[in-house]
């Protein structure tokens, strides 16, 4: 008989890890972790994907006993508001799990850094803030940049980087109080030094306590629209090519308590090493997947698969050799103007690049075109892939070429 896998907060980024699960035959029930569906996810998912939907209506017991009636073999987050809700249910079910003891950790960013601290690992400098005046005095004593950020939330909401003490207290001021994407109320800010370097995402997948890296991306940045280093677009990078990025990251899965599951983490190399900006205890969404297996054969989904239903082959195969079997950008694309939309001109130009893979549209021709100040705003994903990695980074300067002004055709008022 197939296994029953419990999935806290599925939604459409990680829809395809349950997929995963259901192409073993298992069954996958769905943990809702709020009241009512995230409005931050545009879609929501099929329901009659799943064998049960249970939502928690805040009483950890009550869901522990609806989620024990369908006798499962594992809990899983399959996204970032559902990760202590897993740690809570996996452990109160004696099944493989993360436990609670850093289980906030994981998800407070304060906490993380000052976890990886105690463990020895190189860590931000940082303040919990909790009034103006310490924050103006900290980011004085600081000097230059800092980033204030909300202690919860995902992505880049609500992260500021701030030139001048008042700076930080206005956006300290913002922050505080306000929701962020999951409908939570921001009760906790903090501000971090602004590290220098280049930032890679770090995607990996635990069983055990064994850890197997599994892609690894580098941001390519841009200030633009208001807004200092946005994400323009990752660049694959050989998983052999930055063996410190690999041991930092599991020194710090180690330090949070990370035996079991995918994560996501975000790492600076730093002229003293390399630091974690924060960490994401669950897939990473957005296409990753997709684009790590065209890039080196393998990514999160049928690794998490085997960590929690084939722990035996995870162990026998956690310590292979990595491929390189193409080079690949995901480019972001950068809206600076905003209206209706009505077309994009110049996309059938990136159509002819040479790299070209895919074009992910997140506006469509007749929908409203916000300016792109955030990840949820951002009209088109281009993907690309090549044997040549000289070939992709070409292209990725072409679409940002591209990528302007004459980009979008928006409907006159």
């Amino acid at each position: 008989m197939g296994k029953t896998v419990v999935m806290v907060d599925v939604y459409a980024p990680t829809l395809a890890l349950a997929v995963a699960f259901l192409d073993t035959g298992a069954s996958v029930v769905r943990v809702q972790s709020t009241v009512d569906a995230l409005p931050f996810y545009r879609s929501h998912p099929d329901l009659s994907w799943f064998a049960d939907n249970i939502v928690h209506f805040g009483d950890v017991d009550a869901t522990r006993d609806a989620v024990a009636k369908h006798q499962p073999d594992l809990v899983i987050t399959a996204g970032e508001p559902g990760v202590e809700l897993a740690d809570q249910l996996s452990e109160a079910l004696g099944l493989p799990t993360n436990g609670t003891h850093h289980s906030a950790a994981r998800r407070n960013k304060f906490a993380q850094n000052e976890t990886l601290r105690a463990a020895g690992l190189r860590a931000t400098r940082q303040l919990l803030v909790t009034g103006e005046d310490e924050l103006r005095a900290w980011h004085a004593g600081i000097g230059g940049r800092v980033v204030v950020k909300p202690i919860r939330s995902a992505g880049n909401d609500g992260v500021t980087f701030c030139a001048t003490p008042e700076e930080s207290v206005a956006a300290y001021q913002a922050i505080l109080g306000s929701t962020n994407i999951f409908a939570e109320r921001n009760d906790g800010v903090v501000a971090q030094e602004y590290l220098v370097g280049a930032e890679y995402a770090v995607n990996t997948v635990s069983s055990g306590g064994r850890h197997r890296v599994t892609d690894i991306w580098r941001y390519a940045k841009m200030t633009v629209n208001g807004v200092v280093d946005r994400h323009a677009g990752v660049f694959s990078v050989p998983v052999a090519d930055v063996p410190d990025l690999v041991g930092y990251a599991a020194a710090a899965l180690d330090a949070l308590g990370v035996g079991h599951g995918p994560a996501h983490l975000e790492i600076m190399r730093t002229p003293d090493g390399p630091c974690l900006v924060e960490a994401g205890i669950r897939l990473c969404g957005g296409g990753a997947a997709h684009y790590a297996t065209l890039a080196g054969g393998e990514s999160q989904l049928e690794w998490t698969v085997d960590a929690y239903l084939a722990p035996e082959r995870f162990a026998e195969r956690y310590q292979r050799p990595h491929t390189v079997e193409r080079h690949v950008v995901m480019a972001y694309l950068t809206s600076p103007v905003e209206g209706t939309l009505v077309g994009y001109p110049l996309l059938d130009q990136v159509r002819d690049l040479p790299s070209f893979h895919k074009a992910h549209v997140g506006v469509n021709p007749g929908e409203w075109l916000p300016r792109t100040v955030d990840d949820s705003t951002e009209p088109l994903m281009i993907g690309l892939a090549h044997p040549l990695a000289e070939v992709v980074a070409d292209d990725f300067r072409a679409v940002n070429y591209l990528d302007g002004h004459g980009f979008y055709q928006i409907a006159e008022s």
